[in-house]
């Protein structure tokens, strides 16, 4: 094992008013926390506002844009790996997400990825599914296991996650920990590009 932690980051990819994605995020971390080989960066999305219109190719965006694009750079940048937490909104993932991930392109290149969904009888499957698609243009891989949390409304509180929701983020973290161990190497030791 590296004697170095592995950086995650643990994404929460829902804006909505009253929206669970919060407590599901910050149940994965604290998941993540109990391992003594990661340290755990909470993003959650709401915190970045960027724009839906983005600047045309080779221009720069606003200052103001800037700023907040620059600060989450750096926080996605320093990841050796991530878990993305979503919704299922009509049966794909929301567009805050999407935006996220759309202004951020070489920060995901050679990490993986593991995903949470959450939603109704499909669990967000759905949702899932349509991102590991749009993690793979961006040339980051997702992992296998992941988490699937169905009609999860009542779940979270002061009782913690739902039945067997713990041992499936184990698996998970664990897949994510390890790919993340070997991406990390082989960047180091041949640099990935895009």
């Amino acid at each position: 094992m590296s004697a170095q932690p592995l950086a995650l980051a643990v994404i929460i990819g829902s804006v909505r008013g009253g929206r669970l994605g919060e407590k599901v995020g910050h149940w994965v971390a604290d998941q993540a926390r109990g391992r003594d080989d990661v340290t755990v960066d909470v993003i959650d999305v709401l915190d970045h506002p960027l724009p839906l219109a983005m600047p045309a190719m080779g221009e720069a965006p606003a200052e103001e844009v800037r700023l907040v694009k620059d600060a989450l750079s750096a926080r996605l940048a320093a990841a050796d790996a991530f878990i993305v937490v979503t919704p299922e909104y009509n049966h794909s993932y929301p567009a805050s997400l999407k935006n996220v991930i759309d202004w951020h392109l070489q920060e995901w290149a050679a990490k993986p990825v593991g995903l949470v969904s959450y939603g109704g009888m499909g669990g967000g499957l759905r949702a899932a599914e349509h991102l590991r698609q749009v993690f793979a243009e961006v040339h980051a891989m997702t992992v296998r296991e992941m988490v699937s949390l169905h009609n999860p409304w009542g779940a979270f509180g002061d009782g913690g996650a739902p039945e067997g929701a713990d041992g499936a983020a184990k698996k998970l973290i664990d897949q994510v920990a390890w790919w993340g161990r070997a991406l990390r190497t082989a960047r180091r030791e041949q640099p990935y590009t895009v």
